[in-house]
């Protein structure tokens, strides 16, 4: 399997490279540049900036650019943030943290919700239980993200003020109250994206319960006067899991790319909303080292769905 894992890294090259030339070529037909906030200071000679541009590589060729780009990647220097006037991994560095640990408090919290749901509604059909759950699901599935965001961040961030409204943790704390003021500004960003998360779990674990029980292994499981309950965990819910665990690589490396709009509505400083605020402020080298991490988690994320599959279901093999 490590030699199929290992051809498929190597296939992943060409790829990236498509990826970084779309990304490259979009960015520069964006108006302005990353200097362009300087030209609304009177106090700054247009002349000066102009010999920034020209010292930045502004106005040489765009081939020229995007090798020159690439080439400085391959040396591990993804070049300078002219917003924060730091190294553009430092800058993502100090962001991807939070990311990170937002990503997987909201895996737990999807997953808390959404397996339980899908049980019910796939064991209990067509009852008031599965209606109710199916309704929930078309909610969650038809909501706008930002919609939903702004409506749990006026309810109970504003309104009932249970949690706060921005920032990542409070200033001054150490240890254990750093730590529960980390998980305080981080529970409502994360419930609100996890219960959004829920749709694809509970309609795959629904319709694969549904599926499992009238299969036959299911009925002869019972002929042979297995306890319910036994069929249900050894043989329905089990089999009904595959579908789920293939996705998980794609719920993983899909959250820490998807939380661009949650990031920003909570105005959380993680690498979301460091892309949006990129994007607004012509900050390019900062954008394009993002959109290439983010095609990464991508690709990476369809490989640990494969590899993922093919340990749980060993008639599947990657290939």
């Amino acid at each position: 399997m490590w030699k199929t894992v290992l051809r498929r890294i190597i296939l992943m090259i060409p790829q990236l490279i498509i990826l970084s030339v779309i990304a490259f070529f979009v960015s520069k037909m964006m108006p302005g540049d990353a200097f362009s906030a300087y030209s609304q200071d009177p106090n700054i000679d247009p002349a000066v900036i102009e010999q920034m541009r020209i010292k930045a590589g502004y106005y040489d060729p765009i081939y020229i650019q995007y090798f020159r780009w690439i080439g400085d990647i391959l040396q591990g220097n993804f070049g300078q943030s002219v917003v924060f006037k730091q190294s553009v991994l430092t800058v993502i560095g100090q962001r991807l943290n939070n990311t990170i640990w937002l990503s997987l408090v909201t895996l737990i919290i999807t997953y808390l919700i959404a397996l339980p749901l899908g049980v019910i509604a796939g064991r209990y059909q067509n009852s008031i239980a599965d209606r109710i759950i199916v309704i929930y699901n078309f909610l969650t599935y038809s909501t706008p993200t930002f919609v939903f965001a702004i409506l749990m961040l006026w309810l109970f961030g504003y309104n009932l003020g249970w949690f706060p409204t921005r920032g990542s943790v409070d200033p001054g704390l150490s240890g254990l109250a750093d730590l529960w003021s980390r998980l305080h500004h981080m529970i409502l960003p994360a419930v609100t994206l996890a219960i959004l998360s829920t749709t694809t779990t509970i309609q795959y674990l629904r319709t694969g319960i549904i599926d499992a029980k009238s299969q036959d292994y299911v009925r002869t499981a019972r002929a042979k006067g297995v306890p319910e309950r036994v069929v249900y965990n050894r043989h329905i819910f089990r089999n009904s899991l595959l579908p789920i665990a293939s996705f998980l690589g794609y719920e993983i490396t899909g959250l820490i790319s998807g939380s661009v709009f949650i990031e920003s509505i909570f105005t959380y400083p993680g690498i979301g909303q460091l892309f949006i605020n990129s994007i607004s402020q012509r900050d390019y080298s900062v954008m394009l080292a993002l959109l290439l991490m983010f095609g990464v988690a991508t690709l990476v994320g369809t490989l640990l769905s494969d590899i993922i599959m093919s340990i749980v279901d060993p008639r599947i093999r990657i290939k």
